[in-house]
C-alpha cells in the first residue's frame, strides 16, 4: 500500500525495497500485536515523513484517527460500521494524552470535563502505574468503564510526591469529546483590568471546532465581550482550512437590522479585537498552515515553542484485521514554503518541560501577559 500511495516515488531517498526485506523477518518473528505494531512503526519511520504510521485499537490515536477519516467520506464511514457497533467510534478512557519521557510516562494534556479533570490529576503527574500494573493508555481501562481504577501518581521529582488518585473510565466519543472541550475549556482571563477570552482547539479536523470557537466569541457568544483572545492549538490533530484565519479579518461589515416590532439584531461573525496565538512542538498540520498565515499577515504574537514540522496530506487505510495505516500521499507548501521539517517559529519563545509542572504552564501564562499589553 506504500509502495503505491505515498507521495514521493522516491520514498523520500529510502531503499523502500530494501526496508521492506530488512524488516520481513522481523514482522515475521513478531510475537504478539503490540510488538508487531513497533515494528511495522519502525519501517515506516525510514521514510523520515509525518502524516505514515501503523495505529491499532491498543493506540489512542487509533480511535481519534478513524473518527476522524471515516466519519467525514460515506464510503470510508461504511468499513467502520463493520468494525464498530451501530458505527460509533469509543472507547474508555479518563481523558488525557500521555507521552513516555525517558521511560516514564507523563500526562500532556487532560480535557477538561472528562474523569481525569474531575479527579484532580495535572499536566506533568507522572503515571507509575494503574491498579498496580503498568500503565497502558487503552487496557488500563479495558472492560472498566464506571468502575474504579486506582492510578498512583508521582507529582513532583521527590518520590514522597506520590499518591493514589481514584478515577473513573467512561465512553469517550473522540469528535464529541474534542467538540464538547472547546466549550468546557473556555473562559475568560482576568488580567491587568483586561477581560481575556481563552479557547483551545485540540483537533481541527472538523468544520464543527471552527463553528464552535465562531459561536464563542463572535456577537452573542460568552467570549464576545471579552478584550483580547488567546487562541490555543497546542497538541492534537491539525486539519484547520487557512480560510480560518478569516475570522480575524476586521475589513468585512457589521450588519445591523431592525424588525419593524422593534427588535434589534446584529450579523457580525468576526473577532475584531487583539488575538494570541498559542503554539508548540505538538502543534501540527494544518494547524501549522494557521501559524504561518498568522505570522506573515501580522494577525498578533505567536507564543510557545517551535511547531512540529508536521505538514504533508495523509490518507487512511484500515487493514482486514481493522488496524489502520496513515499514509503520507500529498506533498504540501505553503505560500511556496515546505513546512515539513521545519514548522513555523513562534514570535516569543517560551520552551516547557512539563515533567512535574504540577499543573503550571509558563507558555500560557506568557501569552496572557502578551494579551494584556495589547489594544
Amino acid at each position: 500500500m506504500i509502495s503505491e500511495r505515498f507521495y514521493d516515488p522516491a520514498f523520500n531517498g529510502a531503499d523502500w525495497e530494501a526496508v521492506l526485506s530488512a524488516y520481513t523477518p522481523r514482522a515475521q518473528q513478531a510475537s504478539n500485536y503490540q510488538e508487531l505494531s513497533k515494528i511495522i512503526n519502525a519501517m515506516l519511520a525510514e521514510l523520515r515523513v509525518s502524516h505514515t504510521g501503523y495505529y491499532t485499537p491498543l493506540d489512542r490515536e487509533y480511535y481519534e484517527l478513524v473518527d476522524i477519516f471515516f466519519s467525514r467520506n460515506p464510503a470510508l464511514a461504511k468499513q467502520r460500521s463493520g468494525i464498530f457497533r451501530d458505527g460509533v467510534v469509543r472507547y474508555e478512557g479518563i481523558g488525557i494524552v500521555t507521552r513516555q519521557i525517558e521511560s516514564e510516562t507523563f500526562i500532556i494534556d487532560l480535557v477538561p470535563g472528562l474523569p481525569a479533570d474531575d479527579a484532580g490529576l495535572h499536566v506533568g503527574d507522572q503515571i507509575v502505574s494503574a491498579n498496580g500494573k503498568p500503565f497502558h493508555p487503552i487496557l488500563s481501562f479495558l472492560d472498566k468503564a464506571g468502575q474504579t481504577v486506582l492510578l498512583l501518581i508521582q507529582r513532583t521529582d521527590d518520590q514522597a510526591s506520590r499518591r493514589v488518585i481514584e478515577v473513573k473510565p467512561t465512553w469517550i466519543e473522540p469528535h464529541k469529546m474534542f467538540l464538547e472541550s472547546i466549550q468546557n475549556g473556555a473562559r475568560i482571563i482576568e488580567r491587568d483590568d483586561k477581560r481575556i477570552a481563552y479557547v483551545r482547539i485540540r483537533s481541527y479536523a472538523s468544520e464543527d471546532y471552527q463553528e464552535a470557537l465562531v459561536q464563542l466569541v463572535t456577537a452573542g457568544g460568552k467570549l464576545a465581550d471579552a478584550d483580547a483572545l488567546i487562541l490555543d492549538i497546542r497538541g492534537g490533530w491539525g486539519g484547520a482550512n487557512p480560510d480560518y484565519l478569516n475570522l480575524f479579518n476586521r475589513n468585512i461589515p457589521v450588519m445591523n437590522y431592525t424588525t419593524r416590532d422593534g427588535n434589534r439584531g446584529v450579523h457580525d461573525r468576526q473577532w475584531r479585537k487583539p488575538v494570541v496565538l498559542l503554539v508548540d512542538g505538538g502543534t501540527r498540520s494544518g494547524k501549522e498552515v494557521l501559524t504561518h498565515g498568522f505570522k506573515k499577515y501580522g494577525i498578533g504574537p505567536v507564543v510557545g515553542s517551535p511547531t512540529a514540522g508536521a505538514v504533508l496530506g495523509a490518507g487512511p487505510t484500515l487493514l482486514s484485521d481493522g488496524s489502520l495505516i496513515l499514509c503520507a500521499v500529498t506533498n504540501v507548501t505553503v505560500d511556496g514554503q515546505r513546512l515539513e521539517g521545519k514548522g513555523v517559529q513562534p514570535d516569543i519563545e517560551v520552551l516547557f518541560d512539563l515533567r512535574y509542572a504540577d499543573g503550571a504552564d509558563p507558555q500560557l501564562d506568557r501569552a496572557i501577559d502578551e494579551a494584556a499589553k495589547l489594544d
